[in-house]
C-alpha cells in the first residue's frame, strides 16, 4: 500500500472542501473495493476521505411512493429493513445476498453503484427498479449513471447522497453467483414499474444494461412463458473465466423466467399500510 492522508468528515461540507483542495484525494465508503485494491497497490491515492462519520447519508425512509436509500446505508441494514421488505422484497432479497457478512455489514449502496463493477448487484436493481441516483449537486436517472467498465456519469468531486427507488408493482431479482467471491456470473432485475417493464442484466458485459427485446415482450405478456421463445444473441455478452457468452446466453432465458415468477408472488406481500 502506498503512504496517503486520511481524512474522517463529520459533515457533507467539509467532505466537499476537501476534495476540493486536492484533485487526488478520493472518496471512501464502505472500502470492500478500494482497500483490497490499494493494498495490492493497484491503485494509488493522495488522500482517503472517509464518508463514514456523515450521519446524513445514512438510513431508509419512505416519501411519497418512493424509497429513499442514503448512501452510505450497508447492504446488511438495507437486507433486515422491514420497510424495503415490505417496499420493495426484491431489493432486500438483493442486498441480502451480496458477498459475505462482512462485506454485508461494511459495504454501502452508494460506494456498490460508484464503483460500478460490471458483475455486482446493486447496479441492477438501481437500472432495473429505475431509481434515481441522487448526489450533492444533481439527481442522475439510473439509465444515465452507468456509461462503461467500472465508469459512471459522477464528477470526480460528487458525492452520493442517496438513490430513489420507485416502488414498483412487482419486481424480482435472481443471481447465477460465483461460489467463490458471490458476484454475479449473471443475474437479472425484472420489473414491473410505473411505465413500463424493465429487465436489467449484471455480470454479462462490461457495465449493467437493459435487454429492450426482452421488455417489450413482457410489456405485452408479462408471465414467466413468455420468453420462451426469446434468445439473447451471445455476442451481445462478454466471456472470461467463469464462463462463455454462449453459456450465459442459455442461462438467460431460465433466470429471467425464474425473476418474473418471484416478482408475481411477491406482488401480495408489498402493499404499504
Amino acid at each position: 500500500m502506498y503512504k496517503f492522508e486520511f481524512f474522517k468528515p463529520v459533515d457533507l461540507h467539509e467532505a466537499e472542501r476537501l476534495v476540493a483542495t486536492n484533485a487526488e484525494y478520493k472518496f471512501l465508503a464502505g472500502g470492500m473495493s478500494l482497500v483490497p485494491s490499494l493494498k495490492m497497490r493497484l491503485s494509488k491515492v493522495a488522500g482517503l476521505v472517509d464518508l463514514g462519520d456523515i450521519d446524513s447519508l445514512k438510513g431508509i425512509r419512505l416519501e411519497d411512493n418512493n424509497l429513499i436509500i442514503g448512501a452510505m446505508t450497508s447492504h446488511e441494514t438495507v437486507a433486515s429493513s422491514e420497510l424495503v421488505k415490505k417496499a420493495i422484497p426484491a431489493l432486500s432479497w438483493l442486498a441480502g445476498g451480496i458477498g459475505d457478512p462482512m462485506v454485508r455489514n461494511r459495504g454501502t449502496i452508494g460506494g456498490s453503484i460508484a464503483n460500478a463493477d460490471p458483475a455486482a448487484d446493486y447496479p441492477a436493481g438501481v437500472l432495473g427498479l429505475k431509481a434515481s441516483v441522487i448526489t450533492n449537486k444533481r439527481e442522475i436517472n439510473a439509465d444515465d449513471f452507468f456509461v462503461g467498465l467500472y465508469q459512471t456519469a459522477l464528477y470526480s468531486e460528487e458525492i452520493i447522497t442517496a438513490i430513489r427507488f420507485p416502488i414498483p408493482e412487482c419486481a424480482g431479482y435472481v443471481k447465477l453467483r460465483n461460489p467463490a467471491s458471490r458476484f454475479a456470473v449473471i443475474a437479472i432485475m425484472v420489473a414491473k414499474t410505473f411505465d413500463g417493464v424493465r429487465v436489467a442484466l449484471t455480470g454479462a458485459g462490461s457495465h449493467v444494461f437493459r435487454i429492450s427485446e426482452a421488455e417489450a415482450i413482457l410489456t405485452k405478456n408479462f408471465s414467466p412463458t413468455a420468453l420462451n421463445s426469446f434468445y439473447i444473441r451471445s455476442e451481445e455478452l462478454n466471456s472470461d473465466i467463469h464462463a462463455s457468452a454462449e453459456y450465459r446466453a442459455h442461462c438467460f432465458k431460465s433466470i429471467a423466467s425464474r425473476a418474473i415468477s418471484i416478482s408475481l408472488s411477491e406482488t401480495g406481500n408489498k402493499k404499504l399500510s
